[in-house]
């Protein structure tokens, strides 16, 4: 089987939702934009379609051994390109297994999930309470699996020489929720001067005065984990001293598609927007990942700075397996163990993310093997 490391670039340009046929195609992250009404990703050599999801087969082995039935796995674009790329892998070795997988994002994958609507939810945060409730008032218990570290990157062209760092500051006098209006980087330039005056260095140094040129502004929508862990990370504590809800401004292009930023951020000369790193460092070519001063100076978002907690943006990525599927699909629980073997984790990796130290791993897989039910991280 031919696995081309680049397949998100290729395969998305088409649709980050195309049904794809393991016989014809694979792919990676970050390529061009999925359509909202396009079918979820299907890894599988089967000739029969998935026909309706509320009516999955259950898996059965046939005397091969070979799994067969499906699955279906909804939720955070940022780790379906993990989730495809271990689902391809899986059903080379089951090829009468399909294996759909979709990206609307981690709160909308949590709403489809907690409603019994898929079998595995990819989060690029972790589950909130809130969603905990509703998968227990619909009778849904899963396992928080951790599989890999993302760090989020501020992004912007590879044409834009304007601006080298950006603080917690800044982002938050850019795109924060009093930034509203902003269509110039430099009209930022008074918000940026009172929060300096009024926090000092504490959410890093300001790069203000900003250049007079247009700001636009490409990122993800309150439906996407990624929007989240953003607001969560950088904004919310200059909000909260600021006496403002915890949320960026509402005027920009908002998507639930990495792959539709990416092209927004380098349409633009002077663009501003963030996305996961996967993301940012496969497309270094028409975007550029701009260092991130959290209050410790300028840091850059690499693997290793991901990897040991120097870069300000990173967070961990996960998948929920739903322990009622479980009970019900052979496959599904075969699939688990397949993405808890190195093999499955080195898919973190290869589609390019960061893998976790040895130690989480242990603690992720013997969440799996102890079938720890619940939410563990806060």
């Amino acid at each position: 089987m031919n696995v081309n490391r680049k397949w998100w670039r290729s395969l998305l340009g088409v649709s980050m939702v195309l049904m794809l046929v393991l016989a014809a195609c694979q792919s990676n992250p970050g390529d061009s934009a999925e359509s909202e009404d396009a079918e979820p990703t299907t890894a599988a050599s089967t000739e029969e379609s998935m026909g309706d999801e509320s009516e999955e087969p259950e898996a059965s082995e046939d005397a091969g051994g070979e799994l067969s039935g499906s699955i279906f796995v909804s939720g955070s674009s940022t780790v379906e390109p993990i989730s495809l790329a271990n689902a391809e892998k899986f059903s080379a070795e089951n090829p009468d297994l399909q294996i759909s997988v979709e990206g609307p994002g981690t709160s909308d994958g949590f709403a489809l999930f907690c409603d019994g609507g898929s079998d595995i939810s990819d989060a690029s945060r972790a589950v909130k309470q809130e969603e905990v409730d509703l998968c227990a008032e619909n009778g849904i218990e899963f396992i928080e699996l951790e599989v890999g570290i993302d760090g989020l990157s501020v992004i912007t062209s590879t044409a834009n020489d304007q601006v080298e760092c950006l603080s917690f500051l800044d982002l938050y006098a850019l795109l924060g929720p009093e930034s509203q209006g902003f269509t110039s980087w430099s009209d930022a330039n008074e918000l940026a001067a009172e929060l300096e005056g009024e926090l000092g260095e504490d959410f890093g140094v300001s790069n203000a005065p900003y250049p007079d040129v247009p700001l636009e502004v490409t990122a993800p929508g309150e439906e996407s984990g990624t929007f989240d862990s953003f607001v969560e990370i950088t904004l919310e504590d200059i909000a909260d001293a600021r006496g403002q809800d915890a949320t960026t401004r509402p005027d920009y292009q908002a998507s639930p598609d990495d792959n539709v930023i990416v092209e927004g951020i380098s349409g633009s000369d002077t663009s501003l927007g963030w996305v996961g790193y996967a993301f940012a460092s496969n497309n270094s070519e028409v975007i550029r990942a701009l260092p991130i001063d959290g209050g410790d100076g300028c840091v850059e978002p690499t693997e290793e700075t991901i990897s040991d907690g120097s870069y300000p943006i990173a967070r961990s990525l996960y998948i929920y397996p739903s322990l009622a599927a479980l009970e019900e699909n052979t496959a599904l629980e075969a699939f688990v163990d397949f993405y808890m073997s190195d093999e499955g984790f080195a898919s973190v990796t290869e589609v390019g993310y960061v893998s976790l130290p040895d130690e989480r791993i242990e603690e992720t897989r013997a969440a799996w093997e102890e079938r720890r039910a619940g939410k563990f991280t806060d």
